[in-house]
């Protein structure tokens, strides 16, 4: 698929590809941080590897897990020694380039991990990361690092470090991290909804702000089957099975086929998929020929030996198509590195939409949308997540009114915001030609309430 970058994204790419400065990648949601990071996995000339902290995070991306390319284990790492075998080490050895997508999931614990991996296997222990470039995706105000379930491990992380969060990782005491932050939003283009969404994301929302939320998400929801992004899984689990029951029919079930190394039952569709003539569903993943992109909602019209799919009025066949596992290899032929596939996912690229999670809702738009976040939000930056979503302040509509406790964001994250807004001020003002915080930020979201004083 052709992509043309934008401005801001060209320059993003040149700095990846022609220095070899430690960067994160950030902006709001829909600026376009997915598209740059495909047209990277294409087109640059480093040998570059792709990993993620999730295995659908790395399937959506054609990488890597971190713990399978590092051979680490689950769990805190701490001070444990790294066990690297020949594999390993040569793999390591070969890398230019590490991207890290989904990054502020990413514990402050793994980053370290990842930095001994890297200078343990190529002999540099002195320098960070032995001399690879980092290239890091992701927005801290979406995706949070899970945090620790056991007493012990909650409590390591509060003697070793400062949050969860990968910024916080030692290794950024040593080493400058340039920040990058994508501005144009693609997403929306109202100049209202774009303000009120940078309100949300930052906490900051005004009586105003959440008086026209309120006012526009009080409006009754269209009864065609507009989706619901809901907080729980039981509410989207009960939410389908309501509404594919009330359907007259037979449900007709598709089984994935699984083959090989894939591992887990974390699948990136529906390992057993039960659908009806006129079942609501979402697609999984963009369509070759435009015809439909991921999260593109239809309905489903005839059920044959493959699906057809109604959208935006016109009817597709829409056939399973293959997931793939990869893992990252070492060629002594070739000396390069080379991604082969260890296992596949084949089944249709369909889920049941009447409703999906906020957590499974990341990445896609919606053109209107019902917010349920049930009694409360129970995470900093889920309702920003859920409401960025929907393409235009007309498409939302409300389970409740929003309230002040829903609009929260974690306290470590603007922390760095703030420091990174500091450095870029230093550096506009011309008192530092590299500018640094804890972790070296240069760059800030200039035009963000995270830059002024009262962020």
């Amino acid at each position: 698929m052709t992509i043309t970058l934008t401005q801001e994204q060209q320059a993003v790419f040149d700095a990846i590809e022609h220095t070899r400065d430690h960067l994160f990648v950030t902006g709001r949601a829909g600026t376009g941080k997915s598209t740059l990071l495909n047209h990277l996995s294409w087109h640059t000339s480093k040998q570059l590897v792709i990993s993620a902290p999730t295995g659908v995070a790395a399937l959506n991306v054609g990488g890597q897990t971190i713990h399978s390319l590092f051979k680490l284990p689950i769990g805190v790492i701490g001070s444990s020694p790294i066990e690297q075998n020949g594999d390993v080490r040569k793999l390591l050895n070969t890398i230019d380039t590490l991207v890290i997508d989904e990054v502020s999931m990413v514990s402050a614990d793994l980053m370290d991990a990842i930095d001994r991996s890297l200078r343990q296997a190529r002999g540099r222990k002195d320098e960070p990361f032995g001399g690879v470039q980092i290239v890091m995706f992701g927005d801290p105000f979406q995706l949070a690092p899970v945090p620790p379930s056991h007493g012990d491990e909650r409590a390591y992380f509060r003697d070793h470090y400062r949050s969860l969060w990968f910024f916080d990782a030692r290794v950024w005491l040593e080493t400058e991290l340039r920040i990058h932050t994508l501005r144009e939003i693609h997403r929306q283009h109202e100049d209202e909804f774009k303000q009120i969404l940078t309100g949300v994301r930052y906490g900051q929302v005004t009586a105003e702000m959440a008086g026209r939320l309120n006012e526009v998400g009080a409006r009754p929801a269209p009864s065609d089957g507009t989706i619901t992004l809901a907080a729980r899984n039981a509410q989207v689990t009960r939410i389908n099975a309501e509404n594919l029951e009330r359907l007259a029919g037979r449900s007709m079930t598709a089984k994935a086929e699984i083959t090989g190394d894939f591992g887990g039952r974390n699948f990136p569709a529906e390992e057993s998929l039960d659908l009806k003539v006129g079942a609501q569903v979402m697609f999984l993943r963009n369509d070759v020929d435009s015809r439909w992109v991921n999260g593109s909602i239809g309905e489903v019209t005839r059920i044959d030996r493959t699906v057809y799919v109604e959208v935006d009025g016109e009817e597709h066949e829409v056939e399973p198509i293959v997931w793939e596992k990869l893992k990252y290899s070492y060629s002594a032929v070739t000396k390069e590195l080379k991604r082969e596939v260890v296992g596949e996912f084949t089944q249709f690229p369909l889920r049941l939409a009447w409703a999906v999670t906020i957590h499974k809702s990341q990445g896609k738009t919606y053109d209107r949308a019902i917010v349920d976040l049930g009694a409360r939000a129970f995470s900093p930056g889920q309702t920003y997540v859920a409401l960025s979503r929907i393409r235009a302040l007309d498409g939302l509509y409300l389970s409740r009114p929003l309230h002040p406790r829903d609009i929260f964001v974690d306290e470590d994250v603007m922390r760095f915001m703030r420091q990174v807004a500091a450095a870029q001020r230093a550096q506009a003002a011309g008192t530092t030609s590299t500018p640094a915080v804890p972790a070296g930020a240069v760059d800030a979201e200039r035009k963000d309430p995270a830059s002024s004083a009262s962020a």
